[in-house]
C-alpha cells in the first residue's frame, strides 16, 4: 500500500499511471471495435457475438466495473496533472518538454470530457437499451432466437441525431488518441528525441484507424449501405 501511495504522491508516478490506464483503455477500444465490426458480416454474426458476451454472465459486469474504475482513475489523473502543469508553467501537459504542442494536446481535457459524455450516452443507448426501447435487443428476438442486437443497432443509427452524436464522440476519440498514444510512450520512457517523430506518426495512424473503423458503422447504416 505504501508503494502505491508513493506512486500517486509524485508527479512522475501519476504520469506513469496515467499512461498505463490510457493504454489499458486503448486495448479495450481495440477489442470493442473488432467485435463491433462483425456487423459487416451480417445479423447472425453480430447477434452471435453479442450472445457470447451475454453468456459470460457476471464476468461481463466484473469486466465493465474494472473498465469503469480505469476510466475514473484516468480522468482523475488527467485533471490533476493538468492543474499541476498549469500551476507550474512553463512545464506543459504531462510531456510537453519533448512533444510538440498541438491542437490535440491542448484539448485533451475537452476531448476527455466529450468522451465521458459519449460513453454515458452509449451505455444508455446500446447497453441499458433505454433509448428507443421499442427496438431494444432484449425485447426482440432474431430468427435464431437470439436477442436482436443487429436490428437494434440498425434502427439506432437511422436517426441523424444519434449518428451525429457518435461521429462527434469518435472525433473526440481521434484527437485524444492522436496525442495520448505518443504521450503515453513518453511518460513510460519508451520514446526519446530520436524516436519522437516516428512514435507520433504511429500514434496518429492508429488513432485514424480507430476513427475510421468506429465511424464507418453509424455512417454506413445511416446512408443505407448496411441494413
Amino acid at each position: 500500500m505504501q508503494q502505491i501511495a508513493k506512486i500517486f504522491s509524485s508527479s512522475v508516478g501519476r504520469k506513469i499511471m496515467m499512461a498505463l490506464t490510457g493504454m489499458l483503455l486503448a486495448g479495450f477500444v481495440t477489442i470493442h471495435l473488432l467485435g463491433n465490426l462483425s456487423i459487416f458480416a451480417g445479423s447472425a454474426a453480430l447477434n452471435a457475438y453479442a450472445a457470447q458476451l451475454a453468456g459470460l454472465g457476471p464476468l461481463v459486469w466484473v469486466f465493465r466495473l474494472g473498465l469503469l474504475a480505469l476510466f475514473v482513475l484516468h480522468i482523475y489523473l488527467g485533471i490533476q496533472l493538468t492543474m499541476e502543469n498549469r500551476a507550474a508553467k512553463p512545464e506543459g501537459y504531462a510531456v510537453n518538454k519533448t512533444l510538440r504542442t498541438s491542437f490535440a494536446a491542448k484539448t485533451m481535457i475537452v476531448t476527455g470530457v466529450v468522451l465521458l459524455a459519449f460513453v454515458i450516452y452509449h451505455l444508455f443507448h446500446f447497453t441499458f437499451q433505454t433509448i428507443n426501447p421499442e427496438f431494444a435487443a432484449k425485447a426482440n428476438m432474431s430468427a435464431k432466437g437470439l436477442p436482436d442486437v443487429f436490428s437494434m443497432v440498425i434502427h439506432g443509427f437511422q436517426s441523424i441525431g444519434a449518428t451525429g452524436l457518435y461521429v462527434i464522440g469518435m472525433v473526440a476519440l481521434l484527437l485524444h488518441l492522436t496525442h495520448g498514444i505518443a504521450s503515453s510512450f513518453q511518460s513510460l520512457g519508451l520514446n526519446n528525441g530520436k524516436t519522437q517523430e516516428g512514435v507520433e506518426k504511429i500514434g496518429k495512424g492508429v488513432a485514424a484507424l480507430f476513427f475510421l473503423g468506429y465511424v464507418a458503422i453509424p455512417v454506413l447504416i445511416f446512408v443505407g449501405l448496411v441494413h
